[in-house]
This record gives structure tokens, C-alpha cells and sequence, in this order.
């Protein structure tokens, strides 16, 4: 046998600066003090803020709650805007690690509060587990990968079990927490072991009578459902269901429905999030750098408002607050139609106004998991400027049929998808069926040129076909050789959320000054539509001088 490591030899780590605009570690401990009244997205936001190794004290203070929910939004990554969340195998390596620095009986408190499925999926990634009472391997089984070099010699037995390391990061923390977890929680070290156990198997034969995901894509996808059913219930929105909620949404719903909320994946969320207190919520945190997105926040603690709010004001995490129904960069007469309507409401029938606040979370929600702006997730802030923006858009086309207290006997999801369909259909579509008119006859004497022109035309017209014009994105690029200030326009037109790019007017207008190829205006009235098609209309002269 592989000689056996001595666990309590613990490597020192050596942490690298994670402070961000001059913020001092010491911020972090006066945090500490007020770890057990934050909502668990605040800590995630400060943990992500300062860096997780500059977060000892803070992570010893909080409670197994809220380092399970923490772990729900760190934890896993999207591959790319509005897909599926993956598990991050590194991250959770630094969250063993920094819990053993932290204390061992805190780390073994705290695991054994989480997910026992998720935290024997996450150790499977670093290590094999082997019951010594029936499995003593004396050498390397041919049913067990080649592990080389000084991996091969990390191995020890704790509580009945051998542990065999794949990888070498992470192995002191692993073992002083599997030997901590033995000690003080055995249910938990029990069901770990045997979940380890059992990704650890060697693949069954391939004899084609099964079609069934092997042991370790199976465990992962169970995770995956639990971390969604646990965060349906905190107010957050999977991307599967954003996705097909606004695939829905982009043909418009018949008059016959509108007086009932229709969609099944509104009202199935609106369902699982209880109702909250229509009054806003003091504490706020800016966004964290991976988009989270909007939860419904828990109530905090009788008097820990302030002290909260002191704190983190003190470490600079404390942003000017805006109210949910203020749009950043829109012109007030751009959002004037649904911000009448919500006021009334508002103001004649307190109970209708909160249904409307949630279903606007709902929608905002929506855009932050299934949905992308230039390439990327859209941030809380900017899905909550689009949702009023597509709703007031919505609210200008049913505009003959809409009375003052329309949204006291109407939910807002309806007239999202009404401005949704009409954003579909007067922007996207629009714009790509005018770009491939305006290609059909454009040839270029550049023989490069020329054949990503034809390689446009033909993602164009495949793209039309299926209603789905924000895929020509990766195409576009021929049209920056030819103008950049119209590529610009028609990146942000055609796009899964369709916007109008700062450059749009200035094409409009011909001005001659530069302007960010990155700024844009979410499309919000009907003034901006007809912007959008006076561009349209001028295209196929654009591209031709």
C-alpha cells in the first residue's frame, strides 16, 4: 500500500490580496459582528466584493443557513448567459480550505448543515473513498485510473474508510475535515462516505441495453434540481423556465386571456415565492461581478437595520439606493405610461400594487437567468430598467383599451408580453429581415469580404425562418469592415433582448462625434420604434456608401 500521509501536517497557506478599492481587512471583522442579521445574498455579494480568503471572520459567524444558501449562488457558474448553471469543482476546493483555516469544528458545523449530496459530489472531484471492511487495495486495481506523480502516494484512513486523493489541492483541508466530521457529526460523515462510496465505483460495462447518465453526471444533476428547488422558494427563477417563458412571450397572447394570468411558469412562481411586505426593503447591495440575480429578501432582525446599514456604509458596500420603479437611463416621458399606471394602483389598492411588485420581481427575474445584452447576463439593475421598459412599451400598444386602473384588475405579465412580442417582432425581425433585403444585391470586390457577406445572408436567412435573429450575431462581424457605426446599431438589434444603441441616433443625425459602441437605450415607446425603422429604412444606403 501507498504510504499514508499524516493529516495533521497542514501546509500553511499563503493568501494573496483580494481588497478592492482600499478596503481594509479589518472592515471584514467589523462585518463579523453583524454576519447572523444578513440576508444570505449580502454576505455572497461581500464575500464576492472583498474575496473569499480575506472572509475568515465573517464565514465563522455565519450561521449553517446561511452558508447553505451562500453556497447556492457561489458555487456554480453559468457556462453562458441564460444556460444552466454548472457546478465549479475549483471553488468549492477553496471553500474546504478556507473552512478548515477557519476552525475544523466550524467547517465539520457548517457541512454538516449543507447539502450531504452536494458535499459528497463536490469531494468525489478530489478524492476516492474505499470501505477498508470489504476493499483493501494492496496496489493499483486495473478498474482505477493511473494517478502519477505525488498524488499517488496522498492516502489515509479515516473512520473505516480509505481516502484515496486525484487530485493533490485541497487534500489537508479534506482529511482535517472528514476527520473532524467523524468525530462530531457521524450521521453526516456516514452518508458523505457512502455518497464518496459511490462515485467512487469504477463505469459499468457498456453493453447497449441502458441509456442511463453515469454515476457522476447523475449526482450532478440531482444537486442541481435541489439547488433549484431550494432557490424557486427564495425567489429566483431557473434558467429553463425564464427561457421558455420568454420563448412564449414573443407571440403575443390573445385578448380572450388577458383578464388571467396565463403563463403556467408565472403562476407556478408566484405560487412557490410567498407574499412579501409591499414596503421596500432598507438594505441593499450592488450587484456581485456574477450577476446575481433579484431574490425575494428574508425580513431582517427588529433593529438591525441600521447597524447593518452603518457597517456596510462604513466599508463602502453601501450604494445609493434606488426605488424599484426608477429607470436608469430613460427619459421620464419614455416610461410614462406605465408609471401612471402603477402609481394608480398604488395609491387606490395597496394589495393589487404588491401583486404587481412581485410579479415585476418575477419578470426581472426572468431576464437576469434566460436572457442576454451584447453577449452577457443582463444585471439586476439593467433587468429591472427593461422589464418597465417592455411593460411601458406593452402598455403604449393596448393603449385604446387601457383605463387608469387597468393594473389594478390586470397583472403586469400580461403587458410585458404584449411590449415583449412587439420588442420581437418591430426590432429583431424587423431588423434582420431589412439586413438581408439590404444584402441581397450589395457585392463587394474584396474576395474575403465577399464571402462573409454570403456566409450573413445565409445565417440570415436561417435565422428568420426560425424567429430567432439574435443567432446571427457571430456573422455580423463582416458589417464593421464596411461601417462600424452601423454594425454597432444593428449588434444591439439584433440581440435576444433587443436594444437601441447610443450610435443609432447619432447615424440618425449624422453626427460626426465618437460614441461608446457599448451604450444603449432599452427600447421603451413607440418614439423609439420609429427611430429604430427611420434607421432601417436608410440601410441599404448605409452599407452601400
Amino acid at each position: 500500500m501507498s504510504e499514508r500521509t499524516d493529516h495533521r501536517r497542514r501546509t500553511p497557506k499563503v493568501s494573496t490580496s483580494a481588497h478592492r478599492d482600499g478596503l481594509a481587512r479589518r472592515d471584514s471583522s467589523d462585518l463579523a459582528k453583524v454576519v447572523p442579521f444578513l440576508p444570505p445574498e449580502t454576505l455572497h455579494a461581500i464575500i464576492r466584493h472583498l474575496g473569499l480568503e480575506a472572509c475568515e471572520d465573517l464565514v465563522a459567524q455565519a450561521t449553517p443557513a446561511q452558508l447553505t444558501a451562500v453556497f447556492d449562488l457561489d458555487l456554480w457558474r453559468g457556462v453562458r448567459p441564460g444556460q444552466d448553471d454548472q457546478f465549479d469543482v475549483d471553488r468549492f476546493g477553496e471553500w474546504i480550505e478556507l473552512l478548515a483555516d477557519v476552525d475544523e469544528a466550524v467547517a465539520a458545523r457548517t457541512i454538516a448543515a449543507a447539502d450531504e449530496r452536494l458535499v459528497a459530489f463536490g469531494l468525489s472531484r478530489f478524492v476516492r473513498v474505499f470501505d477498508l471492511a470489504t476493499f483493501s487495495p494492496v496496489s493499483q486495481s486495473d478498474d482505477e485510473p493511473i494517478v502519477s506523480g505525488a498524488s499517488a502516494a496522498l492516502e489515509c484512513a479515516v473512520g473505516g474508510y480509505l481516502v484515496r486523493a486525484t487530485r493533490r489541492d485541497c487534500w489537508d483541508a479534506i482529511v482535517a475535515l472528514l476527520t473532524a466530521l467523524a468525530t462530531g457529526h457521524a450521521a453526516c460523515f456516514s452518508a458523505v462516505m457512502r455518497g464518496c462510496r459511490a462515485l467512487s465505483n469504477s463505469a459499468p460495462e457498456i453493453d447497449g441495453l441502458d441509456d442511463l447518465l453515469p454515476a457522476p453526471e447523475q449526482a450532478q444533476h440531482d444537486i442541481a434540481t435541489d439547488r433549484e428547488a431550494r432557490r424557486t422558494g427564495q425567489g429566483y427563477c431557473t434558467p429553463a423556465d425564464a427561457r421558455a417563458f420568454l420563448e412564449a412571450a414573443r407571440t403575443p397572447r390573445d385578448k380572450s386571456s388577458r383578464h388571467e394570468l396565463a403563463s403556467p411558469i408565472a403562476a407556478a412562481y408566484l405560487r412557490a415565492v410567498p407574499a412579501a411586505d409591499p414596503a421596500p426593503q432598507r438594505l441593499t447591495l450592488p450587484p456581485s461581478s456574477d450577476t446575481t440575480p433579484l431574490p425575494a429578501s428574508a425580513p431582517l432582525a427588529p433593529g438591525s437595520a441600521e447597524a447593518i446599514d452603518g457597517v456596510l456604509e462604513e466599508a463602502g458596500l453601501l450604494p445609493a439606493r434606488r426605488a424599484l420603479l426608477e429607470a436608469g437611463d430613460a427619459r421620464p416621458a419614455d416610461l410614462a405610461a406605465i408609471r401612471a399606471l402603477l402609481a394608480y394602483a398604488r395609491e387606490h389598492d395597496a394589495a393589487a400594487y404588491a401583486e404587481r411588485s412581485r410579479e415585476l420581481a418575477f419578470l426581472a427575474n426572468t431576464l437576469v437567468a434566460g436572457c442576454s445584452v451584447q453577449s452577457r447576463s443582463l444585471t439586476p439593475h439593467e433587468a429591472s430598467d427593461a422589464v418597465l421598459a417592455v411593460c411601458n412599451l406593452g402598455i403604449e400598444h393596448l393603449r385604446d383599451e387601457v383605463p387608469d386602473d387597468f393594473l389594478v384588475d390586470h397583472d403586469v405579465v400580461m403587458v410585458f408580453e404584449t411590449g415583449w412580442a412587439v420588442l420581437h417582432d418591430e426590432v429583431g425581425m424587423r431588423a434582420a429581415e431589412r439586413l438581408r433585403a439590404a444584402l441581397a444585391d450589395l457585392r463587394c470586390s474584396d474576395g474575403a469580404i465577399e464571402w462573409d457577406l454570403r456566409a450573413l445572408r445565409a445565417a440570415l436567412a436561417k435565422q428568420v425562418r426560425a424567429r430567432t435573429p439574435w443567432r446571427v450575431q457571430s456573422a455580423l462581424e463582416v458589417i464593421a469592415m464596411l461601417d462600424m457605426s452601423v454594425w454597432a446599431c444593428l449588434r444591439g438589434l439584433l440581440d435576444e433582448c433587443p436594444v437601441m444603441p447610443a450610435a443609432l441616433p447619432a447615424v440618425l443625425d449624422g453626427c460626426t462625434t465618437s460614441v461608446s459602441a457599448t451604450n444603449f437605450t432599452f427600447v421603451s415607446s413607440r418614439r423609439h420604434i420609429e427611430m429604430i425603422h427611420a434607421f432601417l429604412a436608410r440601410l441599404p444606403g448605409l452599407l452601400a456608401g
